[in-house]
Order: C-alpha cells, then structure tokens, then sequence
C-alpha cells in the first residue's frame, strides 16, 4: 500500500480531477443523469448513501464512494473514484472526515455539492480521543453523527433540500418520502430513549470513540481503546486508563465491530474478566441489515451489557 502525504495526495487527486473532467468532456454529453433519467448521488459513505436512497427512491441512482466492508477513515479515492465523482449530479458527503475526498471534491467543478458538517452540529472530539489519534488537525470534529438519530433528520432534511434543488420536477416526492424516513427516525429515536432509562450502569467501552454522539443524547458515558480513527494505537497508558475504568465502573462487555481487528479489545476482555459483543459504528453497510436494523441491534446489544429494564 503506498501512503500519501497530504502534499502528495492533493497533487495525485488534482491529476486525476483533470483527466476526470478531460475525458468526461470528451465522452459525456452536457447531463450527468444516468440513462433511464435518474438524479445521480455520489455519497461520501453507507450512511449518507443510505439517507439519500431513501429519500430519493426511484428517482434518484446512489453511489457510495467507499466500498462495502472498507474502512471509511482513511480511504484513499482512486482515478475511478474521482472519474465517477465527476459524473455525479450531486455529491453528498461530510469535509474532514475522509482527506482525499475533500482534496477531490475541491478539484471538481461540475456536479453540485452538499456538505453536511454544519448541518449535522458536528462537535470537538474529547481531548482524549484526540490525543489518542495523535491528530494535529485543527478541528478535530468528530464524524459520526449518524449514530444520533436526532441528528440524522437533520442530515436528511438537507439531503431532500438539496435533491429538490437539483431536481424539482420530482421535489414533491422527496418532500414525501423524507416524512415518511423522519418518522422511522423519530420512532428510533423514541425507543434508544426509552430502552436505554432505567440500566444498571451507563458506561459503554468501544473499541474507538465512534459513540459520543449517541452516548450525549441518552445518558451515557462512552470510555474508548482508540480515539476517532479505529487505526490509531492505543499507548500502554491509554489502555491502562481504559482498564481502571472497567474496573471502577462494574462493566461487563467490551464492545468490538465489524471492521477492526478485536485483538486489543479481546485481550482486555480476558485480562478484566468481561465479555465482548459488537457494537456496529455503521461505517460501512452493515452484512445482513440496512441502518434501522443496525440500529436496532445495537439497542439491544447495548441493553444487555448495561442490565437495563
């Protein structure tokens, strides 16, 4: 795997950006539609895209930029990433989160953009995620607002807005559907409140610090092994800190995911006595469910571990 410096992952997009926009102009005529006359959406990841496709049903062809089962945090976009973007009637996505999709997005002129960190409310990580990254950004916003579902009927409401600006022959439909979506959501949202009220214990141990949105909204405190990024190392003083808190708190599970290695979190499993169970930061789509379900599993994996009634 070649790793890019930010210099040279911003020359490398810029290349690919201008042969994406050259050849497009020599092979695309002047509409970026699909052929059967749908809106196309290039979303930055599964949970966008999932908000998108929702929204827009039949009217709209979605492509999420990171692949199923890849590691959103530090994706690297590849030419045929930036052509596709190029082709997009509307690129959805959120800045700071994923580089090279920033550094492509700056470069192309063509499709229109909606950008949804303002619109999520995104805050400062903690110190100590940050810390624990070992990040020198100078805004060290957390992402992972979908894990809020408060939050995401505010990204969804801007997703429709957005389709509807692009397409307002169909606007009345995405005004449809999103009522229908915020009601799922309003409904999630009625049940993580209700679900999670009366618990033994309100502290959760992730493998990285994926859950402060979710965590704020419903009581909860979230101690984590790795900070933002699910790649960054833990130090041995990070884990001991993680391990005094299992310890002082009564917790019985550490929670893994799907995409990150288990070992660290398996390993302070076996070394404080407790149990491990996923809980799925939806970075990805997730194997066998659509958000909802995810959602809903993580309820329930999280009303198990905190003994809640």
């Amino acid at each position: 795997m070649i790793l890019m410096t930010p210099l040279f992952r911003s020359r490398f997009i810029a290349l690919c950006a201008t042969l994406a926009v050259t050849l497009g102009a020599v092979g695309c005529s002047s509409t970026n539609s699909s052929d059967d006359g749908t809106l196309h959406v290039s979303a930055s990841f599964y949970p966008i895209a999932w908000l998108s496709e929702q929204i827009g049903g039949d009217r709209v062809t979605v492509t999420s930029v990171t692949p199923t089962n890849v590691e959103p945090h530090d994706y690297e976009l590849s030419p045929a990433d930036v052509t596709a973007l190029s082709k997009a009637d509307l690129i959805v996505y959120v800045a700071g989160f994923q580089p090279s999709m920033d550094d492509a997005v700056d470069q192309l002129t063509g499709p229109s953009v909606a950008e949804l960190s303002s619109v999520a409310d995104l805050q400062k990580a903690s110190s100590a995620a940050v810390e624990a990254d070992g990040s020198t950004s100078e805004s060290n916003l957390d992402p992972h607002f979908w894990l809020d579902p408060v939050r995401m009927q505010a990204v969804a409401a801007e997703i429709e807005r957005s389709l509807a600006e692009q397409d307002p022959d169909n606007a009345a439909t995405y005004e449809k559907n999103l009522g229908a979506l915020q009601q799922r959501l309003t409904a999630l949202d009625s049940a993580y409140e209700t679900g999670l009220a009366t618990c033994e214990r309100d502290t959760i141990v992730t493998s990285h610090a994926a859950f402060s949105y979710m965590a704020n909204r419903y009581g909860l405190t979230q101690v984590s092994i790795s900070g933002i990024d699910p790649e960054s190392e833990p130090s041995p003083a990070d884990l001991a800190a993680v391990k005094k808190a299992v310890e002082e708190t009564g917790t019985t599970t550490i929670f893994t995911e799907s995409l990150v290695s288990p070992k660290t979190a398996n390993a302070l499993a076996a070394e404080t006595g407790t149990e491990t169970a996923v809980l799925d930061p939806m970075e990805s789509q997730p194997q066998e469910d659509d958000y909802l379900a995810a959602m809903e599993s993580n309820l329930s994996a999280l009303r198990t571990a905190l003994s809640c009634q």
